[in-house]
């Protein structure tokens, strides 16, 4: 189905529900405190925080609004006389996010293919178009909204290979068929003027095809469509689209986007095929992480000591000028009058000292977080939490610490591995049709690795056994020590060993029989 072609609600109304959790989400990935305050409704009626349960049902009224935003720290408003927000903001909702996406891509899975051209490509295409840095941003999108989406194109005046982008889930309008992308439309603002009048570019993606439109309408209607030469960011598309609006993909057997959920099932949405951020459930306890550190600092601010003194200490400026006091003045003049019997002058000096309960913050700020890493999926260690022990531990003691974090992993990159597997014959689907590559397009097979790198020393010793007892092999052993590397960097480094140690294989094509010098010199 191409593209709109009559003037219409945008963005279209089926979606207003996952817009407006993508907005709350949104607000505690990027960290901004004036954007936490909007969508949490502080010194304004409406916002979207206010009621998970009521978004969708008619506002009652300014008190029952009222009595919402109270709910949230971020919907209170600024107190009255306060002449400065002073609440703070703790950013662990970044960094879940950034976790999460270094548990699946800070050592990047393999990709392998079957034909040896066709995998010599794809390693070429994993890093000359930063697949892998592209991989790390999805991740990273994924926790926070709860799902992205990859798309492979090209641009031949670029680049000389294709290119993946990753799109956050609020800039697109998918379609699911059987929990499966059938299509998508993305779409992007490209102008705003003082008229109220909005560019938007509309980008639609179908099986084994692509669609193009720009539209002028305004802040809440689509408008209807205009030349793609109207403005500089669509026309480069004008001279590729044919009387329909679009043009092929070179990738006839779906779509050149894939669509990562997070995790699945939706808590909030039933029976939708989108994930939920690693957020959901646990956004009141940010907010109130957030309350208790600002409670914090207004102690600490409050525990300033200041000096209260009586007016006849001030020093007066002038008519109109106001008067000030010096603590290291050394002599006043004399007073006017007898202080009462049995008053030391410096009891007419009062010191406000209050205290600062720094131990109660912490632990609470302690236990919230506890709660919020658990309520996300992973370990309080996976961020920087030393257990107190002080020795390096095992990767054994590693994976038993980080248990639950490595289990978030593992339902993870079950979503993403088809995701992965499709990355590859998309690349290389493209690279055939754009550029004529001698390569056969087909679905990878990944590896991940384990997550946790092993320990050295203890590594060592194990092919040091091995190697006495006369049970591994030369390329066993490149293999267990570089788990990470593909056929050819083992086969290169097999080579550059027997050249450095002076082996010899009676078969070329069978690296594994190599008959090892023993200490006499003979074979």
């Amino acid at each position: 189905m191409p593209l709109p072609v009559q003037d219409q609600a945008w963005p279209p109304p089926h979606i207003h529900r996952e817009l407006r959790l993508y907005e709350q989400w949104g607000a505690w990935y990027g960290g901004d405190p004036d954007h936490l305050a909007r969508v949490y409704g502080a010194n304004q009626v409406h916002g979207i925080g206010l009621d998970p349960k009521g978004w969708d049902r008619p506002q009652p009224g300014v008190t029952g609004i009222m009595n919402r935003v109270s709910r949230w720290f971020w919907g209170s408003p600024t107190p009255s006389g306060q002449v400065r927000n002073t609440k703070l903001h703790i950013p662990i909702a970044g960094d879940i996010c950034s976790t999460s996406a270094d548990l699946l891509f800070s050592e990047p899975p393999t990709l392998r293919v079957k034909g040896k051209n066709g995998q010599k490509r794809l390693d070429s295409l994993m890093h000359e178009a930063g697949i892998y840095g592209s991989l790390l941003e999805a991740a990273e999108v994924s926790s926070a909204y709860g799902g992205v989406f990859l798309r492979v194109g090209w641009d031949t005046e670029m680049y000389d290979h294709p290119v993946l982008s990753v799109f956050p889930p609020d800039a697109a309008v998918p379609e699911f068929r059987y929990g499966a992308l059938f299509a998508v439309t993305f779409w992007r603002i490209l102008r705003e003027d003082e008229k109220g009048q909005v560019w938007r570019h509309l980008e639609r993606h179908e099986r084994g095809r692509v669609y193009h439109g720009l539209y002028l309408g305004t802040s809440n209607k689509l408008g209807k469509p205009i030349p793609l030469t109207e403005h500089p960011e669509t026309e480069i598309y004008a001279d590729k689209v044919d009387e329909t609006g679009g043009f092929d993909t070179y990738f006839p057997r779906g779509l050149l986007v894939n669509y990562v959920p997070n995790m699945r099932p939706h808590r909030l949405i039933r029976g939708t095929a989108l994930g939920r951020s690693d957020y959901q459930g646990v956004e009141h306890l940010m907010d109130a992480l957030d309350e208790v550190w600002t409670s914090l600092m207004r102690d600490i601010r409050l525990g300033k000591g200041r000096i209260v003194v009586p007016d006849l200490f001030l020093e007066n400026l002038g008519r109109g000028k106001g008067a000030t006091w010096d603590p290291d003045k050394e002599i006043y003049s004399g007073l006017g009058m007898l202080p009462p019997p049995g008053t030391a002058p410096n009891a007419m000096l009062t010191i406000s000292q209050f205290a600062i309960r720094v131990t109660e913050h912490v632990e609470s700020g302690k236990a919230l977080i506890a709660q919020i890493l658990r309520g996300a999926g992973y370990s309080a260690s996976s961020f920087g939490e030393a257990d107190g022990s002080g020795r390096q531990l095992t990767a054994t003691e590693i994976h038993s610490r980080d248990r639950k974090s490595f289990s978030t992993r593992g339902r993870k990159t079950g979503y993403w591995t088809p995701s992965l597997q499709w990355l590859a014959e998309a690349l290389l689907s493209v690279d055939l049709g754009v550029w004529g590559t001698k390569v056969t397009p087909e679905r990878a097979e990944v590896h991940w690795p384990d997550g946790v790198l092993p320990d050295p020393e203890a590594l060592g010793r194990t092919v040091e056994l091995f190697n006495r007892a006369q049970a591994i092999s030369l390329e066993s052993k490149v293999r267990l020590v570089h788990a990470e590397w593909d056929d050819h960097q083992v086969t290169a480094e097999v080579k550059r060993l027997r050249d450095e140690l002076g082996l010899t294989v009676p078969d070329p094509d069978r690296l594994d029989e190599v008959l090892i010098p023993d200490a006499s010199g003979e074979d």
